[in-house]
């Protein structure tokens, strides 16, 4: 997605979520069959239901309606990020300590490019994962400009 839809977005939708008390995950806008999709992943301390998910997709419509940041049609959809939630800014590393995660990087360290495992700890933007490789427990330390993707883990 152009950097500047997702930063245009970003800054519309960003005070909506505010007043509403939720957090604005993820923004996805890409291309499926002939259509284009506007995806804004959303949450909240109590939870995401189907009746916030409408009131903010209303309000965000509106908004994006009036500032035009897209040309051309797209879908708007909105949703809760799910289980397994992107991780993507520094909160989202502090509150998923202690939590399954999968991480995938853009280079090889020790051999591989994907780890998933326990988040042990986050600091000094590095990440402290115990991994298992084959019956062995190992520990992996994972700078965050070497990740290309990160979020949590179902097991």
């Amino acid at each position: 997605m152009s950097q500047n839809i997702q930063t245009a977005v970003s800054e519309i939708t960003e005070p909506i979520l505010q007043e509403l008390g939720m957090e604005l995950v993820d923004i996805e806008y890409k291309k499926e069959g002939k259509n284009w999709f506007l995806r804004l992943f959303i949450d909240h301390p109590d939870g995401i239901g189907l009746d916030e998910c409408s009131l903010v997709s209303e309000r965000v419509s509106e908004a994006l309606d009036r500032e035009d940041p897209i040309e051309g049609f797209y879908y708007l959809e909105v949703s809760s990020p799910g289980a397994e939630r992107p991780l993507k800014k520094e909160k989202d590393f502090v509150e998923a300590v202690g939590k399954n995660v999968y991480v995938k990087t853009y280079e090889q360290l020790d051999g591989q490019k994907e780890f998933e495992g326990n988040l042990t700890s986050y600091e000094n933007e590095t990440l402290t994962i115990a991994i298992r490789v084959k019956a062995q427990a190992k520990t992996i330390t994972i700078p965050r400009e070497k990740i290309a993707t990160a979020r949590l883990s179902v097991l």
